[in-house]
């Protein structure tokens, strides 16, 4: 099939490489580059690089939603569109554009975590389990029919980081496979009844509060390595947690324990801190940390 694809971060990387292996992939869409650094040096998005590397024509519109750019969309004259992360919102008018419409490689079991952050949100909320679903686009967000689903464990060893990555490879697994067999295939309809929604993260959402549970608190921990990463704030310098587990002591939230490791008080529990990133210094594991720079036993706010 001739597939205009749409996609932006690492996440879609997978996807894209698996329908060049099988498919004419006309065109791809992503965001524009942006200015990073000191330097506000140009940086291309993943999915550009990728592309460009396979001789694909890029665009980068900073939105469909003018006349003009649909039918430049249309002219591409494709069977199909594949969307996954792209980031900006589709109009009616390039979901309806191809014959075969249009899929969306999203990070979740639909009906459940519709919307921006459903991998992070899983793991936050304890899920045991999530996956990818193949859905069609609609304009409603995340509500199309289902065309396939596949499922990764949750454990306790679970991070954002390692999930997007089984993420994107079952993602590129079951996309293909949807293509190879699309006109076999009966779209599912979601049940709105089961519908949750995975809101965006906001950074402000990183701070560690310890008047949260150590449980609460361990999972958030892992959702969000490796970004946003939680952090704690002592004497006026930040501190990343990207690894820690639960412990049974008690006593008022915040308090930093005495004695070997870094355990903090939580509003139930406590938390062992076993890996860390001081201010401007690489992660390490907090015992390497410990060697040279001591926590006090006071209270973080």
């Amino acid at each position: 099939m001739k597939i205009v694809f749409m996609g932006t971060p690492d996440f879609a990387v997978p996807s894209l490489e698996a329908l060049c292996e099988k498919h004419e992939v006309v065109c791809v869409y992503c965001q524009a580059p942006k200015e990073a650094g000191r330097g506000q040096k140009i940086i291309k998005s993943p999915i550009q690089l990728f592309a460009e590397s396979r001789g694909i024509e890029v665009r980068t519109p900073k939105s469909l939603r003018n006349t003009e750019e649909q039918e430049k969309f249309k002219s591409l004259n494709a069977d199909i569109s594949v969307v996954a992360a792209y980031g900006l919102i589709l109009p009616k008018a390039v979901i309806e554009a191809f014959p075969k419409g249009c899929l969306n490689v999203h990070g979740s079991l639909l009906p459940r975590w519709r919307g921006a952050a459903p991998i992070q949100r899983a793991i936050e909320a304890g899920d045991d389990k999530t996956g990818i679903t193949i859905m069609q686009v609609v304009e409603a967000l995340d509500a199309g029919a289902m065309y396939k689903k596949g499922e990764i464990v949750i454990d306790a060893n679970t991070t954002g980081g390692s999930l997007h990555d089984d993420m994107a490879k079952l993602g590129a697994k079951l996309i293909a496979e949807v293509l190879d067999d699309m006109e076999n295939i009966e779209p599912q309809v979601q049940d709105e009844s089961l519908v949750t929604y995975a809101s965006k993260i906001d950074k402000s959402e990183a701070k560690i509060d310890f008047n949260m549970s150590a449980e609460i608190l361990e999972r958030k921990i892992r959702a969000f390595n490796p970004y946003p990463a939680c952090y704690f704030e002592y004497e006026g310098e930040r501190f990343k947690v990207l690894r820690a587990k639960c412990s049974d002591e008690n006593g008022v939230a915040g308090q930093i324990l005495s004695g070997e490791g870094l355990k903090i008080v939580c509003g139930k529990g406590a938390l062992e801190i076993l890996e860390i990133q001081r201010q401007g210094k690489k992660a390490m594991p907090t015992a390497d940390l410990l060697r040279g720079f001591e926590f006090k036993p006071v209270i973080i706010k």
